[in-house]
């Protein structure tokens, strides 16, 4: 199935992911479908980059057997970018995305309503990388005035998050040259081409640009401690969200599918970070390896939302953040408890 929203390849720096997205599709990362049961409800969910390990639950629960145990039929869909996939929530051509929350604040701004209905990370696990051979030169987002900043794509958290730091920062951005290079083999081939001066990405694309010396870490927003120096607060990020009309009309699916994903956080918190790297599909470890996707799982595992419930201070710094840069939140009335629901997280059952 196409996908009429869905952004084209940006530029050559995308031709060096053709064999890992061929990899990709061959293993079951992008167009993941659970066994179908009889009399079940379809839901397609289009993620953000499955592969991230930000977005390792809707993935994980699939691996779990969680989709068939809780009797619907859940289609991943793998696209690089948060705003695409947003997009396409809204043409009605996928029910629900697994993306940043903030998405959801912005959608409002524009009298376009949806909710998050489980939350799964606490903070963003998002780390702006800068090429090694800047260190010394930029020591900060004050110092990005003219310099080439990647990111996931345009309209994407990841550029939200890098305008915000901008701005904060003291530099218009529009001061700098905004690229979205995905994440994985096309984001670090666009920093050892020197596309990019610094990038926001997430793991396990860290380790990889760090083990080989391609990149150095001038912000890290894989702890708590971290993100809130960075962005002022406690920044919810990845979520399940769906217009909220769908969620009204389709209740017991979207409590069938919280159930999954609350049972699934409740799982990476009782396993190690190597027992969930054992449930992974191959090719979500694959440029990188095993162990270290491990190793990176298990240094950023308080990334992850034990309960499912939305943190009580992140909607107001998210909205914060989105305020100081975005026109098209700054000065709007935004009601963020219309942006979120913890119902289904309350009423969720778990599963054995």
């Amino acid at each position: 199935m196409k996908y009429k929203y869905l952004a084209p390849v940006v530029g050559a720096l995308m031709a060096t992911a053709a064999l890992v997205g061929c990899a990709n599709n061959a293993s079951g990362a992008s167009g993941a479908a659970s066994q179908p049961a009889a009399n079940a409800a379809n839901v397609t969910i289009m993620v953000g980059g499955l592969s991230k390990q930000i977005y390792l639950p809707f993935m994980l629960a699939k691996q779990l057997g969680y989709y068939d145990k809780i009797g619907v039929n859940v289609n991943l869909i793998d696209e690089p970018a948060g705003g695409d996939a947003t997009q396409n929530m809204l043409a009605g051509q996928v029910q629900g995305v697994g993306g940043f929350y903030d998405h959801n604040i912005a959608l409002q701004a524009q009298d376009k309503f949806s909710e998050s209905v489980v939350s799964m990370l606490q903070i963003p696990g998002e780390v702006e990388l800068c090429r090694s051979d800047l260190k010394g030169v930029i020591n900060s987002p004050a110092d990005f005035k003219g310099r080439s900043l990647g990111m996931t794509d345009t309209g994407s958290s990841t550029d939200f998050l890098t305008q915000y730091l901008t701005t904060k920062n003291g530099v218009d951005p529009t001061q700098t040259t905004r690229r979205g290079v995905g994440a994985g083999q096309t984001f670090i081939a666009a920093m050892k081409q020197k596309a990019i001066d610094c990038g926001m990405t997430t793991e396990p694309t860290v380790s990889q640009a760090l083990s080989d010396g391609t990149a150095f870490i001038l912000l890290d927003m894989r702890t708590a401690e971290g993100s809130k120096a960075a962005l002022g607060g406690t920044y919810p990020a990845t979520s399940l969200y769906m217009q909220t009309d769908w969620v009204n009309s389709n209740k017991d699916t979207v409590q069938r599918l919280v159930n999954a994903y609350v049972s699934t956080l409740k799982w990476i918190q009782e396993h190690t970070a190597q027992q969930i790297a054992d449930k992974m599909p191959a090719d979500y470890y694959q440029g990188v390896g095993k162990d270290a996707y491990a190793a990176a799982l298990n240094s950023e595992k308080g990334i992850f939302n034990p309960t499912g419930i939305m943190p009580a201070d992140g909607p107001p710094t998210c909205l914060a953040v989105l305020s100081a840069f975005n026109d098209k939140v700054k000065g709007k009335s935004i009601d963020v408890t219309k942006t979120y629901t913890d119902d289904f997280v309350k009423a969720a059952q778990p599963i054995s």
